[in-house]
């Protein structure tokens, strides 16, 4: 497509974007209204879809406001299928692998799976048929496929609102991030001579966290103290890079042991010392955004150290330790000091559908089969 014509095309769409978030504004301010019988409100049911491939926490933030713009959230999952029809390649993880992660979102009330990545007049129709679904939401970066908006239909039926995108993160910036752990990066030399200096890959990250963005994420959730006193708080640590399925496995496991599970984030120069390379991939932040995004989370310890202490399980209240199956050196040391202060530990045993180095190791595969084109 010729340079004007794509701009014509971003004009127009930004023009439909518009008018159809203001139609969508009227509509809302109607379903919002309690009904007139027993004042009930009725529950507004709002579609968004997405790859989501490498899930990260700008895709959970998009679900979370998404989320708030009615009551019930219903995510599609674009399949690995219909994926490489429109786009030429498959995701890096798979149908499942995504599934599993935007399932276990606590702002996601239900998923599609293998949702159909263009939105057809017809699958448009069935979404609000069998799922009842009034708007439809994405963010407000064009969609465009063989030159056409892939929410034309939704647009022209009233039913579209935009969000804004979640800046500084994104699956190619992540993709950029895990090129440059494993070396690919550099020995491409598509990183600049400063950056090579660089301890983690986390350092390349562009996205700023703000005390008011971990608070809309960790809206809802009970603080420590009071209440928290007649509760079984859990402890479960880890580095949580690349939050993927095994990761949701491992915090469903934890929350068997009791019905308040702490997460213990490490910073990411404690990640490095244990992990090596130049891991982490993702800053100590968006590990603990991507954490506090998950169902199965009530409250995160940022910067927790390798091995628990004393001090920790008695300032927490801590009554169970659970750790992970990949759990560091450290693991013998933390058995032995949580049963000294008598309290219960538990070596999960679990073969994880997925792990960081397969994610890598998947990336590197794309990358080979890129070059010997």
């Amino acid at each position: 497509m010729a340079h004007c014509d794509q701009e014509a095309l971003t004009i127009a769409n930004r023009e439909a974007i518009s008018e159809s978030n203001a139609e969508m504004d009227k509509s809302l301010k109607l379903l919002l209204q309690p009904s007139t019988q027993a004042g009930i409100q009725r529950p507004v049911r709002i579609f968004v879809d997405g790859v989501c491939d490498l899930t990260h926490h700008g895709h959970m933030n998009a679900f979370r406001q998404a989320r708030s713009l009615g009551t019930y959230l219903v995510v599609g999952v674009n399949s690995d299928l219909s994926c490489e029809t429109s786009k030429g390649f498959r995701p890096f993880l798979r149908d499942q692998e995504r599934q599993e992660v935007i399932s276990a979102c606590r702002f996601v009330d239900e998923i599609v799976p293998e949702s159909p990545y263009v939105m057809t007049p017809a699958y448009i129709n069935d979404l609000m048929q069998s799922h009842g679904i009034d708007f439809f939401v994405h963010g407000d970066d064009p969609c465009i496929v063989d030159g056409k908006d892939v929410y034309e239909a939704a647009k022209k039926a009233g039913k579209y609102k935009s969000i804004p995108r979640t800046d500084g993160v994104s699956t190619t910036d992540i993709i950029r991030r895990v090129s440059f752990a494993s070396g690919a990066l550099v020995q491409r030399e598509e990183v600049s001579p400063g950056n090579t200096k660089l301890q983690t890959a986390s350092q390349l990250s562009k996205f700023l966290v703000t005390h008011r963005l971990f608070s809309e994420f960790n809206d809802g959730r009970s603080a420590f103290g009071g209440e928290l006193e007649r509760k079984r708080i859990v402890y479960v640590q880890g580095d949580w890079d690349m939050f993927h399925a095994g990761h949701v496995q491992v915090l469903t496991e934890a929350r068997k042991f009791g019905d308040f599970v702490l997460v213990g984030v490490h910073s990411d120069n404690t990640v490095n010392q244990l992990r090596g390379s130049k891991y982490p991939v993702m800053t100590m932040s968006e590990r603990a955004l991507m954490l506090l995004s998950c169902q199965y989370v009530d409250d995160v310890l940022m910067d927790a150290p390798s091995c628990i202490t004393r001090e920790m399980i008695g300032t927490l209240q801590i009554k169970t330790v659970v750790l992970g199956p990949d759990e560091p050196g450290s693991a013998e040391e933390a058995s032995k000091i949580a049963q000294g202060c008598g309290i219960s530990v538990h070596k999960l045993k679990l073969k994880l559908p997925l792990c960081a180095a397969e994610i890598t190791q998947r990336l590197e595969k794309r990358w080979a089969e890129t070059v010997t084109r």
